[in-house]
């Protein structure tokens, strides 16, 4: 085997640019937090909280898989015409993204308190 082999430094090219990508929202990690940090709250703060997080998570979903695709096609483009070009791009996962995770984390400890609590009972009792 000959080390020396161009299909190997393109691979290995290839390999070390496409993890520089920004992530499609369905392969972020959720950033774990706490359900205690919203012990203190009650049920209706609870849902409110779930909305209002639930809303910003909406709206940056779409400015996060904007972003992977955006990276993706810059990808395609630099491979095929000119891929010395794709040392320069941005990529990665940056603060949108971190934003993001942060958020789905936000959303998965208020609504595992408002589990705790029994939220979910009473607000089907109250509509009975």
């Amino acid at each position: 085997m000959n080390i020396n082999s161009p299909a190997i430094l393109v691979v290995m090219v290839t390999a070390l640019i496409m993890s520089g990508c920004a992530s499609k929202s369905t392969k972020i990690p959720i950033t774990y937090v706490s359900p205690n940090e919203y012990a203190s709250l009650s049920c209706t703060a609870l849902e409110n909280e779930m909305r209002d997080i639930s809303q910003r998570v909406a709206t940056i979903t779409g400015q996060v898989d904007k972003e992977a695709s955006a990276d993706a096609w810059q990808m395609g483009v630099g491979l095929v015409l000119f891929w010395p070009a794709l040392f320069f791009l941005e990529g990665g996962d940056g603060t949108l993204q971190s934003n993001y995770a942060l958020l789905k984390g936000k959303y998965e400890a208020v609504s595992t308190q408002y589990s705790r609590k029994g939220c979910a009972d009473t607000t089907e009792e109250s509509s009975n």
